[in-house]
């Protein structure tokens, strides 16, 4: 096999080092359908056949629409690129009036999706998309062509000569996707990432990767249409691990099925399950509650290598051997790496999971860098708890004087899609502009301590980094989503969703009753209770930089209602525009 230059020599790369019979595995009717290396490549081929005889020309745009991640999206990438023609995944969640923009301006010509839901915005738009010539689906929909009939059409092998000329033809350095990013604001930008800028990411990403090849399980669930998860799909067929796709909000009865020995989260996920672990360990009585608050504690004093000496592992060992193993069993048991990124991880996560053994390497990335910058890895003393880790091999990274990151490497993006200005706004003397800030320590170790559109200055004149607080506040087992405010005012405040389950579980057991989140976010005894969740968070911070008043908001935070992005980044002038009177009630207004 000649090098690996191009998205599409992953799948034939597999199949000669590896050739899985178990490739990819979808959970269909209750039961693992898997597709193994050889049919995977033979698909691919079949689509760019079809897609060929669809009159696909190279650089024509094809966009991907899925609900969940499926092996079905794969084969697409796959057979798109091979005939250097580009792959527009979209997130599925973004507004219909998001969908019309990205495929008018990528003016895509055909557009598959996974099911009813996503055709059913599709088609509410479709007239608005002139370049659009057809909709596939890969569900078999009443009202949509099935993408099965495009597999039909690919089943005569006579063109594939023409696939390998056109597979010859790409270069690394060309365009492979348009990924359009979920911005806080404005409308998205389409990222645009060469083969090579993904390769290479890939490869060496996948040396920071401590897991068997050729014979680790993987669950994947973190929508493949992010760079992310994408660029460790490639990853994992490098490695050959076996895929098994999972839909995000079933993971922990998927997890304890698989039996995964590797996947990818975010933070807000991994706060989730030990918010989880917690409130099972509340449940317990007498001892056996002691000792599990015991573990828990010995667990958040964590530090990686010994560094905490012999007594201290001692302990650990112990805590370990009664508690710990309990918590990986109901993770199936086998998990020893879990990759996070998109967001800051709180430092007592990475010390409570490394304690219990399950391996939470954080890194950091952006769309524009194919994404991967800089990860952890406890190998060779490459972990350092609080830091993003080292950076990958052939990144270089500067500090500019403003403490902004700005980066350099073969994984930084082509531009931005039909947009010199934003590219020229980021791109200056070859290095990409993050938007980050950050340090690295003599070791070489990245730590990122604020993105710097987020900073603001009170009316005194001092410099707040939100995310800091934010990160602190929701250590709080009531605090599920936050978002300090106060640009300009006189004092940091913050707007806070509750974690409305735990909630009413301590209202009850505090004898208050109250049915309805609006009336509960206003309870006095209630309120009483996040004071005292915001004064403990205070104490690690500045005078000026403390939180001095908070509102409850009664509604759940999510995508769909516009409070976060896809990526589950808080939107902040959309949170601030919702919340708009308890925001002037804070500051008097």
């Amino acid at each position: 096999m000649q090098n690996i230059t191009r998205l599409f020599d992953f799948p034939y790369y597999a199949l000669e080092k590896y050739n899985l019979d178990s490739c990819f595995l979808d959970k269909k009717n209750g039961t693992w359908v898997s597709m193994s290396t050889q049919e995977y490549v033979d698909k691919a081929n079949a689509i760019s056949r079809a897609l060929l005889r669809l009159g696909v020309q190279k650089d024509d745009k094809i966009a991907l629409i899925s609900m969940n991640n499926r092996s079905e999206w794969n084969v697409m990438d796959i057979g798109i690129l091979q005939l250097g023609a580009q792959n527009v995944p979209i997130y599925p969640t973004i507004s219909e009036e998001d969908y019309a923009y990205v495929m008018n301006h990528s003016e895509a010509k055909y557009c598959f999706v996974s099911c009813s839901e996503v055709h059913a915005k599709v088609k509410s738009i479709q007239d608005q998309v002139p370049s659009l010539k057809e909709v596939y689906s890969f569900d078999s929909l009443s009202d949509c062509k099935n993408w099965s009939e495009v597999l039909e059409l690919g089943a005569d092998a006579s063109n594939q000569d023409v696939v390998e000329d056109r597979k010859a033809a790409v270069k690394a350095e060309d365009l492979a996707t348009l990924i359009y990013t979920s911005g806080t604001t404005g409308r998205p930008k389409g990222v645009m990432l060469s083969h090579s800028n993904v390769v290479s990411n890939a490869l060496e990403s996948s040396k920071r990767l401590d897991i068997p090849y050729g014979n680790s399980k993987c669950l994947s669930f973190l929508p493949v249409c992010h760079i992310y998860e994408r660029m460790m799909i490639y990853l994992y067929q490098y490695s050959g691990v076996t895929v098994h796709y999972a839909p995000i909000d079933q993971i922990s009865e998927y997890i304890k099925d698989v039996k995964p020995h590797v996947m990818t989260a975010v933070p807000r996920l991994l706060e989730k399950v030990y918010d989880k672990i917690i409130a099972k360990g509340d449940s317990l009585t007498g001892l056996k509650k002691k000792l599990f608050f015991w573990a828990v504690d010995v667990g958040l004093k964590f530090e990686p290598y010994g560094q905490n000496g012999w007594w201290y592992e001692t302990k650990l060992g112990i805590a370990r051997k009664l508690i710990f193993s309990k918590w990986k069993e109901g993770l199936g048991g086998n998990l020893k790496l879990i990759s996070s990124g998109s967001a800051a991880l709180q430092p007592r996560l990475a010390r409570i999971f490394n304690a219990a053994e399950f391996g939470v390497m954080e890194g950091y990335g952006l769309t524009e860098t194919s994404p991967v910058l800089s990860v952890n890895d406890m190998r060779n003393g490459g972990f350092r708890i609080g830091t993003v880790g080292k950076l990958l091999d052939n990144t270089e990274i500067k500090i500019a004087d403003d403490g902004e990151i700005c980066a350099k490497g073969p994984q930084v993006m082509m531009g931005y899609y039909k947009d010199p200005e934003k590219t020229a706004e980021v791109m200056k003397d070859g290095y990409f502009h993050t938007g980050d800030i950050g340090e690295i320590d003599s070791d070489g170790f990245l730590k990122i301590t604020d993105r710097k559109k987020e900073m603001f200055k009170t009316s005194g004149g001092k410099y707040v980094a939100p995310q800091l607080l934010e990160n602190r506040l929701k250590q709080s087992l009531f605090i599920e989503q936050v978002m300090v405010v106060g640009e300009g005012e006189k004092m940091p405040a913050a707007l806070i969703q509750p974690d409305f389950e735990y909630l009413f579980k301590w209202a009850k057991e505090n004898k208050i009753t109250i049915s309805e989140n609006s009336d509960i976010v206003l309870n006095d005894n209630v309120i009483a209770q996040y004071q005292e969740e915001v004064d403990v968070a205070n104490e690690a911070f500045a005078k000026w930089e403390k939180v001095k008043q908070f509102r409850l908001t009664p509604d759940i935070w999510s995508i769909s209602e516009g409070h976060l992005t896809p990526t589950m980044k808080l939107r902040r002038k959309i949170i601030k525009e919702k919340y708009i009177d308890l925001y002037n009630d804070i500051y008097g207004h």
